[in-house]
This record gives C-alpha cells, structure tokens and sequence, in this order.
C-alpha cells in the first residue's frame, strides 16, 4: 500500500512538472540567425527569440532519420520545408512583425515557437 501511494505521489509531481514547472529550452538571437537540431522527437532550442522588422535565418540539422522529422512548417506564414539528413537545411523567413509564430513538423508532433520581439 505504501508503494502505490509513493507511486501515486510521483506520479503527481512529475504531471505538475510537465504541465505547470517545465520551461523549454530558449535561446535569444541577436543576428537572427539560429542553427536548430531536429533529434529525438524535438528541436532543440524549440522556442527561439528573435528581432522583430528583421528576416530571420534558421539552419536545421537534422538528425533524426523517422519520416515525421522529414518536413518543418511554418503555419502562420504558410511556408514549410523538406529537411534532408544533417545540417544545410536553412530556412530564410521574412522580416517578422512582433508576435510568437509555431513551427512543427507536419504531424505536429515536434514542436517550436518563434517569438519576435
């Protein structure tokens, strides 16, 4: 009885940790020039601070080789790109209007945000 209630509590936390604590991976860029890793079911930074008014340049390195990391979109600015294996996949986006933008892969299973500010 005392290990499922141990297991019960663990289980509790690491749900408030994922849902309410977890804060991703972010990187600012003052060129906006950002290089991404597309490996293990994510990108990596996923939520990316940019220059506003200015065109943003993101190079993907693609690492994982399952059919979904294949292919990143842009929804917002109704842009997507095919992703060959390794890094010299470079996506030039136009100059951005503040806002957040997502990226994902065409399952949406990974995910990214692009914030211009």
């Amino acid at each position: 009885m005392l290990i499922i209630n141990i297991g019960g509590a663990l289980l509790i936390a690491a749900i408030i940790y994922w849902f309410w604590l977890y804060k991703p991976e972010q990187t600012q860029s003052d060129d906006n020039k950002v290089t991404i890793v597309v490996d293990n079911g994510v990108y990596k930074p996923e939520h990316i601070k940019v220059a506003a008014n200015k065109e943003v340049v993101l190079t993907f390195d693609r690492k994982d080789s399952a059919p979904c990391a294949e292919t990143v979109v842009f929804p917002q600015l109704d842009i997507s790109k095919t992703l060959a294996m390794g890094d010299g996949n470079t996506v030039k986006l136009p100059a951005l209007e503040a806002g957040e933008y997502d990226f994902h892969c065409q399952m949406q299973m990974y995910k990214g945000k692009l914030v211009a500010e």
